[in-house]
């Protein structure tokens, strides 16, 4: 990436490579401690919860954690778990990594997960369906990354 486009970004205009790298790492360490239920509530460990996204502000000092629970159920009893167990996720968050500042998690529901609900309503379609593999010459034949191997 250019100097050009790397000022660019840093001027408010989108999250900065550094931005972008906290904000996955956070996602990774939320989801591995989430599977793995090292937090101590049961309210919490129940739950399936899919850490979707993380964006951190550009001072990195508040992580906006976009989540979903398996099938989408009682999103916001998922949400309270997370925020009455902060402290302490903050703190498992900040001992796997390098920052001046353990930032303020904020849960939110992870919008996208019913944009993918969408996506598989509309490939349900039995139209789209056929669409699609109209548009399929072989459907057996290996994908170009894999001829060459």
């Amino acid at each position: 990436m250019g100097r050009m486009a790397k000022n660019r970004f840093s001027s408010g205009e989108g999250p900065s490579q550094r931005q972008l790298r906290v904000g996955e790492l956070i996602r990774r360490i939320l989801s591995d401690v989430l599977n793995r239920a090292e937090i101590h509530d049961p309210d919490l460990n129940r739950r399936s919860i899919t850490v979707g996204e993380v964006r951190t502000s550009p001072d990195l000092k508040v992580a906006t954690v976009h989540v979903m629970p398996l099938g989408g159920q009682d999103v916001e009893g998922a949400i309270a778990a997370l925020a009455r167990n902060k402290g302490e996720l903050r703190h498992l968050v900040t001992k796997g990594m390098t920052l001046k500042y353990a930032p303020d998690l904020r849960f939110r529901p992870d919008e996208t997960y019913h944009q993918l609900d969408e996506t598989r309503r509309l490939f349900a379609d039995a139209r789209v369906r056929r669409d699609i593999e109209a548009g399929e010459s072989d459907p057996d034949a290996a994908p170009d990354n894999q001829q060459d191997q």
